[in-house]
């Protein structure tokens, strides 16, 4: 959420975007206080991402490389590693399954979606799938994501994904919708959501169609010890 944070507006509040525009050293200041207030073990594992299909495993790639990593959603197989993906409107993406052996975050926006971001991460997981569980974070709601028809042709999905628009050139998307379809598609039941639009709710989130600009949230996940 945003709340609390050195950042100041547009990005006010507790904004973790480095890309931004924002004042780099309240950023800093921003996630170095979110990492003390959690309590995590590590420093989080930030990703450059560019809605991309790439996911990549941090057991791997982290020690390779520079942050922020150039991907669109991490995994691990390694206690106390943080994945971490940041949003302001696109779906955060957190996948495990029921013994822990793994962590997964993934930056769901359409294009990544369109792509195959989140079959990319389970095909990479390489786990069976009848125990993975997954869990949708907050984003913007089927009520005011709109887009082209042409995204609809490339998204897919069923027709309870979608909601008509008064203009006949466009639609209305629900995200989470179509990621709980395209799961479901690969044997995952295990399906759990916040339920929270990011475009209706200024107080708690950031949403770049709703501001323009603005700052970001970030969702994390990690194995305990």
């Amino acid at each position: 959420m945003r709340s609390n944070g050195e950042s100041q507006p547009p990005y006010n509040g507790l904004n973790l975007g480095a890309h931004v525009g924002d004042v780099p050293s309240a950023v800093i200041a921003n996630r170095t206080c979110l990492q003390t207030s959690m309590g995590m073990p590590e420093q989080p594992v930030w990703l450059d991402q560019t809605h991309s299909s790439k996911v990549v495993d941090l057991a791997e790639e982290f020690l390779l490389s520079e942050c922020p990593l150039p991907a669109d959603g991490s995994f691990t197989r390694k206690t106390d590693q943080i994945c971490t993906v940041m949003t302001a409107d696109c779906l955060p993406l957190l996948l495990t399954d029921r013994a822990g052996s793994f962590v997964a975050a993934i930056h769901v926006g359409w294009r990544g979606m369109a792509d195959g971001i989140i079959e990319q991460a389970i095909k990479a997981i390489e786990c069976d799938v009848s125990q993975i569980l997954a869990w949708a974070g907050p984003c913007i709601g089927a009520s005011h994501f709109e887009v082209g028809l042409e995204v609809k042709t490339r998204l897919g999905g069923a027709d309870s994904a979608y909601r008509p628009h008064p203009d006949n050139t466009k639609i209305y998307a629900d995200l989470t919708e179509l990621a709980k379809q395209r799961l479901h598609n690969k044997g995952i039941r295990g399906f759990y959501s916040a339920d929270l639009c990011t475009y209706t709710d200024s107080q708690r989130f950031f949403s770049y169609r709703r501001d323009g600009i603005t700052g970001r949230m970030a969702t994390f996940i990690w194995i305990t010890q």
